[in-house]
């Protein structure tokens, strides 16, 4: 893939910006080109951009929007649909030199973040303050705030807290037009107008460039209670999940890993998990007191009731921290062994059980090796589908095992993104799941605040 950066657009962003801020190269513009979704297509952008402030954010908008010239937002580039993905010619605007933390209030319990600010040192930020920044997607060491609000980033506490959607109060963005607005509130309240703000998170940089956002946080937790259960099937892990949620509980997470995963992960890490399970239930309370103590062991009796094969509560931090990191390294360590096509799809939590049943004898049809992590608590799994370097019938076979996934989610009730969202891979998705009237309100949505179509042209829609 090769391209001639446009000479025009080019000098004119180097005479809007300090010339640093502007790169042309192509040996560095190909490792800014594509976020990590697998065989999502991508070309080599026009330049990179990379911004210290709003107002570069804003003077690079208004220069492409005079020549015509995508712009295409970009975070940390941890995305997993092709969200970030560059077509020729455009201009990729990467805020990952914006990361100041401009306020954490303990009093009104928000925070106001550049965009580029890292999950993980916002959270511990917080963390100084006794205040908590619940969204905690597995790529919360590397991923930005900006990214996780443009593609409503989930993660393992989200069963319980919720996702990144319900912690954004307000966005500052730089529009289709090049204006720059802010939108949302700082207030615990407020209905004025139409809901803009909630609009930006999950729109995957087609609505807005996002220069600010202001997120509400919660105190501290107490610490929690981790408790793990092995089963030799991942069906019955499934039962155990439908149990607990039938029973009304809501475990501060509850996480699916399955022996692919496990052995990926000890290879790399020799953590020896995989040589006790097939499956592993990962489940947390953090109800205080006895109510913790109570909820752990409700969790690990239905464990036992589905089929587990060993259940306990963790003997202390470390050993549960471990646990969980075995889960966050799981999509890493499974990148080492060749491609992994991530999915991504959500069914009610009763549905579970049949999806994960459907999910194996995928892997059995199409003759491809599928792994299984999940946040199994609100139904949201995230079956791998890996296929050997250079091997493309096995590639064909998986991207078949792909689509029969996310028509397997559609039937039972899904939806074909919970937390990725649909970038390129799952355009076709969309439309599969949503009604023409629909996608054309969306569409309409578009062109009011992007008129002349240059912000991620091609993604979602």
């Amino acid at each position: 893939m090769t391209a001639v950066a446009p000479a025009p657009v080019v000098a004119d962003l180097r005479a809007a910006l300090p010339a640093d801020r502007v790169i042309d190269d192509p040996d560095v513009l190909a490792s800014y080109a594509h976020d990590d979704a697998e065989w999502a297509p991508w070309e080599l952008p026009a330049a990179v951009v990379r911004p210290l402030d709003a107002a570069q954010c804003q003077a690079v908008v208004r220069t492409c929007l005079r020549h015509g010239i995508p712009v295409i937002p970009r975070g940390a580039g941890t995305g997993l649909s092709g969200g970030a993905n560059a077509i020729t010619g455009s201009v990729v605007v990467s805020v990952e030199q914006m990361t100041r933390v401009h306020e954490i209030d303990p009093a009104e319990r928000l925070a106001v973040v550049d965009p580029g600010v890292v999950n993980d040192d916002l959270r511990a930020a917080c963390a100084d303050r006794g205040l908590w920044y619940p969204p905690d997607p597995a790529s919360s060491p590397w991923s930005t705030i900006g990214g996780n609000v443009a593609t409503n980033a989930g993660g393992v506490c989200c069963v319980k807290y919720g996702v990144t959607r319900d912690y954004v109060l307000g966005v500052q963005v730089v529009n289709g037009l090049g204006e720059l607005v802010r939108l949302g509130r700082r207030t615990a309240k407020g209905v004025a107008g139409l809901d803009l703000a909630g609009l930006m998170v999950g729109s995957e940089g087609t609505l807005g460039l996002i220069t600010e956002v202001t997120v509400k946080l919660r105190p501290a937790r107490a610490p929690e209670h981790t408790v793990a259960g092995y089963f030799t099937s991942i069906v019955d892990a499934g039962r155990a999940v439908a149990a607990i949620t039938a029973d009304g509980m809501t475990p501060s997470a509850l996480e699916l890993v399955d022996r692919t995963c496990l052995e990926a992960v000890d290879a790399w890490k020799n953590m020896g998990l995989s040589a006790e399970a097939d499956v592993i239930l990962l489940g947390r309370s953090d109800a205080p007191g006895a109510a913790g103590l109570a909820e752990a062991e409700q969790m690990l009796a239905h464990f036992d009731a589905a089929g587990a094969s060993f259940s306990a509560q963790a003997a202390d931090a470390e050993e549960a921290e471990a646990l969980f990191a075995a889960r966050r390294l799981a999509y890493p360590a499974l990148e080492r062994l060749g491609p992994v096509l991530t999915e991504d799809v959500c069914v009610p939590r009763a549905a579970v059980p049949e999806m994960l049943a459907r999910i194996q004898a995928t892997g059995e049809r199409f003759d491809t090796t599928i792994a299984n992590i999940a946040h199994a608590g609100d139904g949201n799994l995230h079956p791998l589908l890996i296929t050997p370097i250079g091997d493309e019938p096995a590639r064909g076979r998986a991207q078949a095992a792909f689509e029969q996934i996310l028509a397997d989610a559609l039937d039972l009730g899904g939806t074909v993104t919970g937390e990725h969202g649909v970038g390129l891979l799952k355009r076709h998705g969309l439309e599969a799941e949503q009604t023409p009237e629909v996608l054309a309100m969306q569409r309409a949505v578009k062109a009011a605040l992007d008129p002349h179509g240059i912000l991620n042209p091609g993604k979602i829609l």
